[in-house]
Parts: structure tokens; sequence; C-alpha cells
């Protein structure tokens, strides 16, 4: 008995910890590193979640389903960035203004084209019994998931040509742009490969979702308040904050519950604010200097 309830509460910190690595990834790297305020991060979420159920349905193998959402995500991502933020990085509050209305013109849109619902997409793999409990095995799949998203973008902006200049334009972009560096294309890139993390969450959450337009209201919290509290760095300060997050939020839910779960994470992002208001990754770079 204490063996399957240390379990459940291990598959419980593991649960949380994946939804917010996996929610805020793409939104750190649009946000945290780029500074552009993107309230449309959730509809990012939702277009990886309808074409991943779209490409099922249509007969595709939900992996390749879930590549299509992240797929397209990406893209929509890049034309956005072309279209409509690349005027605004010296206007944060315009860039929040518009990914706001974006949002809503997106979950209109949503609904006026496909519906109220869409059909879902089933849960694969099954589950497992340890004691009493019965655990899902796609839940675990997800705790990997994230795993190797936060590998992905280390390896992505410190291991690869793309990945240096990326961070040369975060820091000085005319400097980049004087040395040769091609800040519109890798501004483009940048914001697309933050859409496309936030479609791969969406087509990652699928099969665990009901397909309604609002559903990226549902990540939206989580990933601002994990991205916040993890400060500029995605390498830095994401992975230490969900850690700390999903501790505190697990804790909670298993001894009174989700609702206290959800309020207590809120007061605990409140308070690590007000004791590190650089987040995380100023925490870590002081301790490091």
């Amino acid at each position: 008995m204490l063996l399957s309830n240390l379990f459940a509460s291990l598959y419980q910190f593991a649960d949380v910890f994946s939804f917010l690595v996996l929610s805020a990834a793409g939104l750190a790297v649009i946000f945290g590193m780029m500074g552009v305020i993107n309230m449309a991060h959730g509809e990012f979420i939702m277009c990886g979640v309808y074409v991943t159920a779209a490409a099922n349905h249509s007969g595709l193998p939900l992996p390749l389903a879930q590549a299509c959402g992240t797929l397209v995500a990406f893209i929509v991502g890049m034309l956005l960035e072309i279209a409509l933020i690349r005027p605004l990085y010296t206007r944060p509050l315009d860039s929040l203004l518009v990914t706001w209305g974006l949002s809503l013109v997106i979950t209109q849109g949503t609904l006026i084209l496909v519906g109220s619902t869409f059909p879902g997409v089933g849960t694969p793999l099954g589950g497992f019994d340890v004691g009493v409990y019965s655990f899902s095995t796609y839940r675990v799949v997800l705790f990997v998931a994230a795993l190797a998203v936060l590998g992905f973008v280390w390896f992505l902006f410190m291991r690869t040509r793309f990945g240096v200049h990326a961070r040369a334009v975060m820091q000085n972009a005319s400097m980049a742009q004087a040395l040769g560096v091609r800040r519109s294309r890798i501004y483009a890139l940048s914001f697309g490969v933050g859409a496309g993390l936030a479609g791969l969450c969406g087509a990652l959450y699928a099969p665990t979702m009901s397909l309604i337009p609002t559903m990226g209201a549902s990540f939206i919290v989580e990933a601002f308040v994990t991205v916040v509290v993890g400060g500029s760095s995605v390498l830095l300060g994401t992975a230490p904050a969900a850690l700390v997050l999903a501790i505190i939020r697990s804790g909670l839910n298993a001894w009174y519950g989700q609702i206290i779960g959800q309020i207590g994470l809120l007061v605990a992002v409140i308070l690590i604010i007000r004791v590190l208001p650089d987040g995380f990754t100023g925490w870590l770079a002081k301790r490091s200097a």
C-alpha cells in the first residue's frame, strides 16, 4: 500500500510537471526570449489539437498526425510573425493587443467554421495497475515527451548555428545584424519554433481533451505563470520553475483537491515573484557568477 501511494504521488507530480513544461516551452521562447507578449499562445496549442485530430480522422496514425499538428503551428507562427508581429518588437503593449485580438479572431473563427465541438482522439496505449490504483500509460509518455522537449530546446539554442544566431539577435540585434546575421529570418524562425512547440503541446494532449474552440484557455494560465517564474531564459528558468510549481500543485491536489491546488499554485507564484523578481533565471545567474 505504501509503495502504491508513493507511486501515485510521483505519477501525479510527473503529470503536472509535463503539463507545465509542454504548455510553457513555446511561450518561453516567444515571451521569455523574444519579449513578445503572445496572448494567442493558447490558440497555437488549439491549432495543434485540431490539426492532429483532423489528420488522425483522415487516416493518419496518431504520431504522424501529431507531427502534422506541430508542423502546421510552426508554419502559421512564421507567417503571423512576418505579417503582424515583426513591426511590434519595440512596442510590447501593441504586441499584446494584436495577439489578444488575434486570439479572439481565431477562437470565434474556429467556432463559426468548425462548430462548438469536434470529434476527439481516443487515448492510446491503455493503462496499468500499481497496487489498488490504475494509471494511464499515455501520461507516462507525456512525461518523457516533456523531458525530450527540454533537451531539444537546450540542443537547439546551445549546440546549433541557428541557436548561436538566435541568442545573439535576442541580446543585441543591431550588433548581430552588423556581423552578418539575418535578423528578420532569425525572428521568423524563433517565433515559428515557439509556435511549433505550442502546437506540439496541443498535439500531445489531443488524445486527453475534449475539442472545443476555447480549449486554449486551459493552458494559458499555467504557461504564463511558469514562464514568469522561470524568468527570461528558457534554458535556465523553465525547468526549475516547472519543477517547483509541480511539487506545490501536485502536493496540494493530493491533499486538498484540484481547486485548492490551482489557488495554491497562483499564491506560490506571487510569493516567488516577490522573493525572486527576476525569476529562477536571475537567481541561478547570480549563484553562478
